[in-house]
């Protein structure tokens, strides 16, 4: 069946208006979006139609992940209580030895959880690949089809390593050169140009204290030459720009600027030690922030300053980070830590429920590069949708459903699309059999642990 129409829901666009219908519908049609509007489908929509009845629902498009390491997945409740360095090195021993099975285990396991948490579209940033290990990026693409959400994965890297004044361990980083090779192989193989790409790829060095400005600045040539974006961690901790001060006389944002990092191809991982000047420059050039606000809780990182970042224009997307470092690995409850953490930061009136909506939609959709097709409900534009039940004893009664999702506890999912194709069903995952995805990831996360 090629058309599906949901209806009777609250319908929340988040079109450049914030258009919401109280009562209304999205026309699906041959996986792109169709119609919307209020009250009833037209008629000559109806024939052969499947219906979703979305009574007690609201209706969203999908939300976008900006910023993840799948394969963490498999090194969950290590480090609980330790700041970004010590956990980086704590970490790292343990994921020198992944390899593209472990990985491909892992993720499938991280994307089931991402989807039924309302993501459609995921972010991943692997930056480890031991020799070998196989073909981790090829494994993340394979889970990724599995469990029927699109990807945006990233050929990470990492080429300086204690030794050179780095903080991974020297056996954990590849050559500058066979970096920049596998970054170009990734792409070429993987990368899809078209419109409903289920795939696309970006070179993301890992971050300023573990490569060096030569795999920065080629791997932005590099990027460039190929037609495809670039994502690296800038500014999460103080400690980080305390190593780019004494390592590079200048803060992070200076030291990526100088080395071809800013630009409206690029996406920074974080950004919570940003400052007047920084946000400047990120607004002036449309260099894009994925905020993550678990994980920084988790790792005491900070506030990231959303609210200006915002206000200047600086595009901002949602992200659950590393599930390492985020144990949930639920895109959908980063919308309510987003918005309570800033108003903490910033007032309770500056960020409200639809501001969180937005950047986890349209927000992600820009900085990942893909707001013409994904992260809102428009004629046109991708069939990448979540119904959320907000009927339930948790929720019903509710006076704004947008509320329910924003503030309030996660609602359980009625039916998540992407491409128009169902891969969540009254909140369980229909595209895999959870139970073996499951029982693949303690089996991965063990067999891991042993390599030490």
């Amino acid at each position: 069946m090629n058309r599906t129409i949901i209806e009777n829901g609250h319908i929340a666009t988040v079109d450049p208006l914030g258009t919401e219908h109280g009562t209304g519908f999205v026309v699906i049609d041959g996986g792109v979006i169709a119609a919307v509007g209020a009250g009833k489908a037209p008629a000559e929509w109806r024939a052969g139609a499947e219906i979703i009845d979305a009574k007690g629902c609201l209706v969203t498009p999908g939300l976008v992940n900006t910023h993840h390491h799948l394969y963490q997945w498999l090194t969950r409740g290590y480090a609980q209580d330790s700041i970004l360095f010590d956990w980086l090195t704590t970490l790292y021993p343990l994921w020198s030895r992944i390899d593209a099975d472990l990985t491909g285990a892992g993720a499938a396991g991280a994307m089931a959880v991402l989807a039924r948490s309302g993501c459609t579209t995921v972010g991943d940033h692997h930056y480890v690949f031991p020799q070998g290990s196989g073909d981790i990026v090829g494994a993340l693409v394979d889970a990724a089809s599995t469990v029927g959400v699109r990807l945006h994965a990233t050929r990470g890297s990492m080429d300086l390593g204690a030794s050179q004044g780095g903080l991974p361990p020297d056996f954990a980083v590849e050559t500058t050169d066979a970096a920049l090779r596998a970054s170009q192989e990734a792409v070429e193989q993987y990368h899809d140009t078209s419109r409903d790409a289920m795939v696309k790829i970006a070179i993301a060095p890992c971050s300023p204290f573990s490569v060096t400005a030569d795999l920065l600045r080629e791997s932005a040539v590099l990027a460039r030459s190929l037609g495809v974006r670039l994502h690296t961690h800038a500014s999460e901790t103080v400690e980080e720009d305390a190593y780019c001060q004494e390592h590079f006389g200048k803060s992070p944002t200076q030291h990526l600027e100088d080395l071809g990092w800013l630009g409206d191809d690029v996406w920074m991982a974080h950004g919570v030690h940003l400052d007047d000047t920084a946000i400047a420059r990120y607004a002036a050039t449309g260099t894009g922030v994925a905020h993550c606000p678990s994980s920084n809780a988790r790792l005491a990182a900070g506030i990231a300053p959303v609210v200006d970042l915002l206000r200047a224009g600086v595009p901002v997307g949602l992200g659950v980070d590393g599930a390492a470092s985020n144990e949930s690995g639920q895109l959908g409850i980063e919308i309510r830590e987003s918005v309570l953490m800033n108003r903490l930061r910033t007032g309770a009136d500056s960020m409200s429920v639809r501001d969180g909506l937005r950047i986890a939609t349209i927000g992600g959709a820009r900085v990942l590069g893909r707001d013409a097709e994904i992260g809102s409900l428009e004629v046109g534009k991708l069939a990448d949708i979540a119904v959320w039940r907000v009927d339930t004893i948790e929720h019903a009664g509710i006076i704004d459903p947008v509320a329910a999702l924003g503030l309030g506890a996660l609602p359980p999912l009625k039916r998540l699309l992407v491409g128009g194709n169902t891969v969540v069903e009254e909140q369980t995952l229909i595209t895999a059999d959870e139970n073996v995805l499951a029982r693949a990831v303690a089996a991965a996360s063990l067999a891991l642990a042993e390599r030490l």
